[in-house]
């Protein structure tokens, strides 16, 4: 009768033990298919962020072009050679306009708010958070922050000065319709204007590489997104 009453106890033990670990195995299973659901959905939202991001920085890299194309054109302005002053207003605007920096961080910001730790694959959380971290705070700092190329406040006023008296002012509207050419300058006002002409191109270059970079590190990083939550 022990030994019965034993093997019934026994036989109770492992019945409670195998159900406890099966409740904890479901349990984690069920945790990890949370963990993972929450994974898929965070980085479908960086994807669409990232997307529009490419939008934004295509925006922002035909605006920094149009510089470069302005900056050529002021150039023969100032070396008195031959151009289409019916244009002359449109470069005018390029020629010192600046831009923002705009990123998507939506889906980032819910990632850090749930744990970096939550995307499993090491080499897309790294090219996740160097994205965000470093190139796009980089980009931001360029765009808002460096003194050299924030064209309207560094070049406007220098430029606009040494340039204004060859404007053509409309009698009517008082408004700038063109420019006198040849031009009426001093040589050393030409040689200061054309310095201007000269960092502002120099500085949108750079940053067009910039661009053409930071555009490929996005797109790559939409890819491997895209393939991970396939």
């Amino acid at each position: 009768m022990k030994f019965k009453g034993l093997r019934k106890f026994g036989f109770e033990f492992l019945s409670i033990f195998i159900a406890v670990l099966s409740a904890f195995g479901l349990n984690n299973w069920n945790e990890n298919r949370k963990a993972r659901n929450a994974e898929n959905k965070i980085l479908i939202e960086i994807a669409h962020g990232l997307e529009y991001d490419l939008e934004d920085l295509k925006l922002n890299q035909t605006g920094h072009e149009q510089g470069v194309d302005a900056c050529m054109y002021f150039a023969k302005v100032l070396a008195d050679a031959e151009v289409n002053v019916d244009s002359f207003l449109i470069h005018y605007m390029a020629l010192t306009r600046d831009f923002i920096s705009i990123q998507n961080v939506g889906g980032y910001e819910a990632l850090k708010s749930r744990g970096l730790e939550l995307i499993e694959n090491d080499k897309l959380r790294h090219q996740i958070i160097n994205l965000y971290e470093y190139d796009y705070n980089t980009l931001r700092k360029f765009e808002e922050e460096y003194s050299e190329m924030q064209y309207h406040q560094s070049y406007f006023k220098e430029l606009n000065d040494i340039l204004s008296p060859n404007f053509i002012i409309d009698s009517l509207t008082k408004q700038m319709t063109g420019i006198d050419m040849p031009l009426t300058l001093s040589d050393g006002d030409r040689k200061k204007a054309l310095v201007y002409v000269w960092k502002v191109y120099a500085n949108r270059a750079y940053i067009l590489n910039y661009y053409k970079d930071i555009t490929q590190k996005v797109a790559s990083t939409r890819k491997a997104i895209l393939k991970e939550v396939e």
